[in-house]
């Protein structure tokens, strides 16, 4: 029995081999490339171990779910720590306690709970605060870039930036991979002067082949923990539990009905990763849909994408590991700023669909005004636990105001007493599946249907929930469970 399971996924695997599989695993290196590049050169991740782990967490995952599940960076920790020039210390403490809470919320199925009761308005802002952070870390690096050219900068100024941005644009709506040639081009110039041009002087150390193996082992200080995860983690909690866990989900059921992911799976996986891989300074990573959705687009219709994204960074991180560190530091500015930049507008431009689904203009102004408040504070004080927590003020307060505190109690009450049917009602987050969906097809053209589907769970649009729980039962200052970013 085991055997003949075994000879049928590996027939699967075989005949999902294509040039399609391997286009869609490039989908999501817009987003992991720069964050793990910027994180790497300042020392707050350990490039073994991220390549080490990510690589396994790839091939690990796609065989448990068997759909392209991508392994992207926690990016409103990345943006925090980038920002705030955390420790690698304070960097994993956050990843350890996001990664604890999601793990346990999914063993105890209760993940719903925290979709269900956090204000729409506090998650976009933070979406939009920390791609407004990544933006700042961007303009921190090419700030100081000459434009004019000569011998000692032909590989990094206001050139190359101009230049890499207008490329990105022409490509932005086509399923070129931006990301990756930008890349090489870059990896190219950062070799013709370790190598060639600036050889003796550079002062680094080459990359090394042999065999590199995760040899770090972090041990955050109780004050560390306190400043990564109040400082990083907190506000990273939600977008984790929605995106990475919920619309994930979601997400999988539409384009894969065959090869449903229960939300505990999901976040189980998610804790999983980092409870282990943190300890030895890898990056926090967790799903996402946006990651599926990029990797789809670009070709991936089964595990085979990210089986092939997973080996070639085990083989990287075995072959290499941190001696790349080195050859990175003279990776340059120009490029790695607007990787860096386009990063930050995606993620911040999934704050535009915080009022999808909501007709009630003072509501509308509500949301509005509670994500502002959330991205001012976040990047005022490069902190998505204070930027949190005064979105969640911000929506208490106004929410009281809308509504009077009589109205506003009887309606916390009624939420509360209803916590025991969002509990139990786990498929509430659900979509419907669509009809004529076969995710074994070994056509690899792109369904615009689909992808009509996918733009909308990455906008955050509305879909047909087969949800029971109205959105009257729901506290007055949370968004309701048919919001999906």
């Amino acid at each position: 029995m085991i055997t003949d399971r075994f000879k049928e996924r590996a027939k699967r695997i075989k005949s999902n081999l294509t040039l399609h599989e391997l286009s869609g695993s490039l989908g999501d290196l817009g987003t992991l490339l720069p964050i793990m590049i910027s994180l790497a050169v300042s020392g707050q991740i350990n490039l073994t171990s991220t390549l080490w782990f990510g690589g396994i967490y790839n091939i690990f995952t796609g065989l448990l779910f068997q759909v392209p599940m991508c392994v992207q960076p926690m990016k409103a920790i990345a943006a925090t720590v980038l920002s705030s020039n955390m420790t690698i210390e304070e960097n994993m403490s956050a990843g350890l306690g996001v990664s604890a809470i999601v793990f346990f919320l999914g063993a105890t199925r209760t993940i719903h709970l925290v979709g269900a009761y956090t204000p729409v308005g506090a998650i976009r802002g933070i979406q939009l605060g920390a791609g407004i952070s990544l933006i700042k870390k961007a303009h921190d690096l090419v700030k100081d870039l000459p434009w004019k050219i000569n011998a000692d900068n032909w590989s990094d100024n206001n050139t190359w930036v101009l230049l890499s941005f207008i490329f990105v644009i022409i490509c932005y709506r086509t399923r070129i991979p931006s990301a990756l040639i930008l890349f090489i081009i870059g990896l190219i110039f950062a070799l013709i002067r370790m190598f060639g041009t600036e050889r003796d002087t550079l002062g680094l150390s080459w990359p090394i082949a042999g065999g590199h193996y995760p040899d770090t082992v972090i041990r955050p200080t109780p004050e560390q923990f306190r400043t990564g995860f109040g400082g990083a983690g907190i506000g990273q909690l939600p977008l984790t539990c929605l995106n990475s866990v919920i619309a994930l989900s979601a997400l999988i059921d539409d384009l894969f009905p065959n090869y449903h992911a229960d939300t505990a799976s999901i976040s189980m996986s998610v804790g999983g990763m980092n409870l282990i891989g943190c300890w030895f300074g890898s990056m926090p990573f967790c799903h996402g849909s946006g990651g599926l959705a990029g990797q789809y687009r670009f070709g991936a219709r089964s595990e085979v994408s990210i089986i092939i994204l997973g080996l070639g960074k085990l083989l990287l991180g075995i072959v290499f590991g941190s001696s790349l560190v080195g050859l990175l530091q003279v990776f340059p500015n120009s490029i790695l700023g607007v990787m860096l930049f386009i990063s930050g507008v995606e993620l911040a431009s999934a704050a535009r669909a915080i009022n999808n689904g909501v007709s009630d203009e003072v509501k509308q102004k509500e949301n509005w005004t509670v994500m502002l408040v959330t991205m001012a504070a976040l990047v005022a004080y490069s902190n998505d636990g204070i930027g949190f927590l005064a979105g969640l003020v911000t929506a208490l307060i106004l929410a009281v105001e809308r509504l009077g505190i009589r109205k506003w109690f009887e309606e916390f009450i009624r939420a509360l007493k209803d916590l025991p049917h969002k509990w139990k009602n786990q498929e509430a987050f659900q979509y419907n599946k669509p009809c004529n969906a076969n995710p074994d097809l070994k056509t690899h053209d792109l369904d615009e249907r689909r992808l009509s589907d996918e733009e909308s769970l990455e906008n955050g649009q509305q879909k047909n929930l087969n949800s029971t729980t109205s959105p009257s039962s729901l506290p007055p200052t949370t968004a309701t469970t048919h919001s999906v970013p």
